[in-house]
Protein backbone atom coordinates (compact mmCIF):
# COMPACT_ATOMS: atom_id res chain seq x y z
CA UNK A 1 0.00 0.00 0.00
CA UNK A 2 1.27 3.42 -0.97
CA UNK A 3 1.26 6.30 1.51
CA UNK A 4 0.38 9.78 0.26
CA UNK A 5 0.29 13.05 2.17
CA UNK A 6 -3.08 14.68 2.80
CA UNK A 7 -1.62 17.95 1.50
CA UNK A 8 -0.68 16.17 -1.76
CA UNK A 9 -4.27 14.97 -2.30
CA UNK A 10 -5.57 18.49 -1.57
CA UNK A 11 -3.09 20.02 -4.01
CA UNK A 12 -4.05 17.57 -6.77
CA UNK A 13 -7.75 18.36 -6.43
CA UNK A 14 -7.07 22.12 -6.22
CA UNK A 15 -4.86 21.97 -9.33
CA UNK A 16 -7.54 20.10 -11.26
CA UNK A 17 -10.14 22.74 -10.33
CA UNK A 18 -7.82 25.63 -11.21
CA UNK A 19 -6.93 24.15 -14.62
CA UNK A 20 -10.49 23.25 -15.60
CA UNK A 21 -11.49 22.89 -18.46
CA UNK A 22 -7.87 22.01 -19.27
CA UNK A 23 -5.94 19.07 -17.86
CA UNK A 24 -3.48 19.87 -15.09
CA UNK A 25 -0.31 17.84 -14.76
CA UNK A 26 2.79 17.48 -12.67
CA UNK A 27 5.34 15.27 -10.99
CA UNK A 28 4.94 13.07 -7.89
CA UNK A 29 7.96 13.02 -5.58
CA UNK A 30 8.96 11.06 -2.49
CA UNK A 31 10.66 7.80 -1.67
CA UNK A 32 9.73 4.15 -2.12
CA UNK A 33 6.23 3.55 -0.85
CA UNK A 34 5.48 7.19 -0.03
CA UNK A 35 4.43 10.21 -2.10
CA UNK A 36 5.33 13.30 -0.11
CA UNK A 37 5.11 16.04 -2.74
CA UNK A 38 3.30 16.94 -5.93
CA UNK A 39 5.09 19.46 -8.12
CA UNK A 40 2.76 21.23 -10.58
CA UNK A 41 4.16 21.79 -14.08
CA UNK A 42 2.96 23.48 -17.22
CA UNK A 43 0.83 21.37 -19.53
CA UNK A 44 2.65 22.02 -22.80
CA UNK A 45 0.44 19.81 -24.99
CA UNK A 46 -1.11 21.74 -27.92
CA UNK A 47 -4.58 20.40 -26.93
CA UNK A 48 -4.59 20.77 -23.13
CA UNK A 49 -8.37 20.35 -22.92
CA UNK A 50 -8.04 16.67 -23.81
CA UNK A 51 -4.35 15.77 -23.38
CA UNK A 52 -1.40 16.47 -21.14
CA UNK A 53 2.33 16.75 -21.60
CA UNK A 54 4.56 17.61 -18.66
CA UNK A 55 6.99 20.42 -19.38
CA UNK A 56 10.18 18.52 -20.30
CA UNK A 57 12.43 20.98 -18.49
CA UNK A 58 10.51 20.47 -15.24
CA UNK A 59 10.98 16.73 -15.59
CA UNK A 60 14.71 17.11 -16.27
CA UNK A 61 15.03 19.38 -13.24
CA UNK A 62 13.19 16.89 -10.99
CA UNK A 63 15.44 14.01 -12.07
CA UNK A 64 18.55 16.16 -11.65
CA UNK A 65 17.44 17.13 -8.14
CA UNK A 66 16.80 13.46 -7.28
CA UNK A 67 20.30 12.51 -8.41
CA UNK A 68 21.60 15.25 -6.14
CA UNK A 69 19.89 13.81 -3.07
CA UNK A 70 16.45 15.39 -3.41
CA UNK A 71 13.17 13.51 -3.42
CA UNK A 72 12.83 10.76 -6.02
CA UNK A 73 10.47 10.93 -8.99
CA UNK A 74 7.74 8.46 -8.01
CA UNK A 75 5.47 9.25 -10.95
CA UNK A 76 3.18 11.80 -12.53
CA UNK A 77 -0.30 13.21 -12.20
CA UNK A 78 -2.91 14.68 -14.46
CA UNK A 79 -6.60 15.43 -14.43
CA UNK A 80 -9.57 14.35 -16.48
CA UNK A 81 -11.71 17.52 -16.47
CA UNK A 82 -14.91 15.71 -17.41
CA UNK A 83 -14.04 12.07 -16.92
CA UNK A 84 -13.40 9.51 -14.20
CA UNK A 85 -10.02 9.15 -12.45
CA UNK A 86 -8.99 6.12 -14.47
CA UNK A 87 -6.66 5.67 -17.45
CA UNK A 88 -8.20 6.76 -20.74
CA UNK A 89 -7.46 5.18 -24.10
CA UNK A 90 -4.99 8.04 -24.70
CA UNK A 91 -3.31 7.39 -21.34
CA UNK A 92 -2.93 3.71 -22.19
CA UNK A 93 -1.47 4.55 -25.61
CA UNK A 94 1.05 6.99 -24.11
CA UNK A 95 2.11 4.82 -21.15
CA UNK A 96 5.74 3.73 -21.03
CA UNK A 97 5.28 0.61 -18.90
CA UNK A 98 8.05 1.92 -16.63
CA UNK A 99 6.46 0.96 -13.30
CA UNK A 100 5.96 4.56 -12.15
CA UNK A 101 2.83 5.80 -10.42
CA UNK A 102 0.18 7.84 -12.19
CA UNK A 103 -2.30 9.81 -10.10
CA UNK A 104 -5.40 10.69 -12.07
CA UNK A 105 -7.85 13.28 -10.76
CA UNK A 106 -11.48 13.22 -11.89
CA UNK A 107 -14.87 13.92 -10.35
CA UNK A 108 -13.15 15.40 -7.25
CA UNK A 109 -11.36 12.18 -6.45
CA UNK A 110 -7.88 10.77 -6.95
CA UNK A 111 -6.95 7.27 -7.99
CA UNK A 112 -3.43 5.90 -8.22
CA UNK A 113 -2.24 3.56 -10.95
CA UNK A 114 1.01 1.75 -11.64
CA UNK A 115 2.19 2.04 -15.23
CA UNK A 116 3.10 -1.65 -15.49
CA UNK A 117 4.50 -3.39 -18.56
CA UNK A 118 1.17 -5.13 -19.18
CA UNK A 119 -1.01 -2.07 -18.62
CA UNK A 120 -2.21 0.04 -15.72
CA UNK A 121 -2.77 -1.59 -12.33
CA UNK A 122 -4.93 0.08 -9.68
CA UNK A 123 -3.00 0.87 -6.50
CA UNK A 124 -4.41 1.13 -3.02
CA UNK A 125 -3.22 4.02 -0.90
CA UNK A 126 -3.53 5.49 2.55
CA UNK A 127 -3.67 9.23 3.16
CA UNK A 128 -1.31 10.35 5.94
CA UNK A 129 -0.85 13.71 7.63
CA UNK A 130 2.53 14.79 6.28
Amino acid sequence: MLLIGKSVISLLIDEAHAAHPRECCGILLGEAGRISEARPTANVHPSPETHFEIDPQALIDAHRSARGGGPQVIGYYHSHPSGPPEPSATDRAMAAGDGLVWAIIGHDSVMLWQDASGGFLALSYQVVRA
